[in-house]
């Protein structure tokens, strides 16, 4: 009955879950508190602040098509546990879903090219080696997604890079600030993922996709996950020393994401790791919201 109703979607409702809806706010969360970093914040900022938000929600959509093709053309998606996959459940063509990739990378360049030339073009170079990284990560003949390296590429572009690249390419300045809050934004994006890989865990394995989780185990993943939200809570409380106690409003939506950690800490496993990546992107999204209006108060 299952397999029926998900024949019976249009390509535009198949390609929109393959947009992997719970996974957006780590693109948003980096754009709202790179923006609310800003020391002088003026209304005619707004024009870039869309495009930023453009490139960085572009470059995650192109990020998960990519993984989706690439995935499903090895077959390594043909026994996952979680979320549709629109290739390897063989309802949309390969082709397809690759050029749905390409189109949003097409997108984020267009946009991003716009920032450069009203910033600096040096951002070109950045937003180049973002795109690449979006279509390595799974694509081509060494995916570093296979070798354990996702967690370190989604840490410094969905963090670092997209927090810091945002307050730049809006208000030509980077801040210590702004630096230290992108911690906090890229170990929440980066638990996206390890719950992610830790759910896939055994699959991954079987088809020799050397994730993070598969090189160091289900023990120390669950630990490492943990350790992720002790980085945000120590980020949040930096942000906090630096400017006033405001920041510390990003402590509410780390403490959303404790159900998470718990569910995490007492063995969930495979599918119902599929509830526990929708509380992680449902905190990561409140985190965003809270810790951006306690930095923007506190500057």
């Amino acid at each position: 009955m299952e397999n029926a109703t998900e024949g019976s979607r249009s390509l535009v409702s198949l390609l929109f879950l393959g947009t992997r809806p719970r996974t957006l706010p780590a693109a948003i969360v980096p754009v709202c508190v790179g923006v609310a970093s800003i020391e002088n914040f003026e209304g005619s900022m707004w024009w870039k602040i869309a495009l930023a938000a453009i490139v960085s929600l572009s470059l995650q959509i192109a990020v998960n098509y990519a993984n989706d093709y690439s995935d499903g053309i090895r077959g390594t998606d043909d026994a996952r546990v979680g979320p549709l996959r629109l290739v390897g459940s063989g309802l949309v063509p390969a082709g397809t879903v690759k050029r749905a990739a390409f189109v949003m990378l097409g997108i984020a360049a267009v946009a991003g090219l716009v920032l450069a030339l009203v910033s600096s073009l040096w951002i070109l170079l950045i937003g180049l080696c973002a795109m690449v990284a979006a279509w390595t990560y799974t694509g081509g003949p060494r995916p570093y997604g296979y070798a354990g390296l996702g967690e370190i590429f989604v840490f410094l572009f969905f963090g670092v890079v997209a927090t810091v690249g945002t307050q730049f390419v809006v208000s030509e300045s980077i801040t210590m600030l702004a630096f230290v809050a992108s911690l906090s934004v890229g170990s929440l994006a980066c638990a996206l993922l390890v719950v992610n890989n830790l759910r896939d865990l055994d699959g991954d394995a079987l088809v020799s996709k050397r994730t993070l989780a598969v090189k160091i185990g289900d023990r120390n993943t669950r630990i490492f996950f943990v350790a992720l939200f002790l980085i945000a809570i120590a980020s949040v409380v930096g942000v906090a020393a630096m400017s006033n106690a405001w920041a510390l409003m990003g402590l509410v939506g780390i403490a959303a994401g404790f159900p998470a950690v718990k569910a995490v800490l007492q063995g969930a496993s495979k599918g119902a790791l599929i509830a526990v990546l929708g509380q992680v992107g449902r905190a990561q999204l409140l985190f965003g919201v809270v810790f951006s209006v306690g930095v923007f108060l506190s500057l």
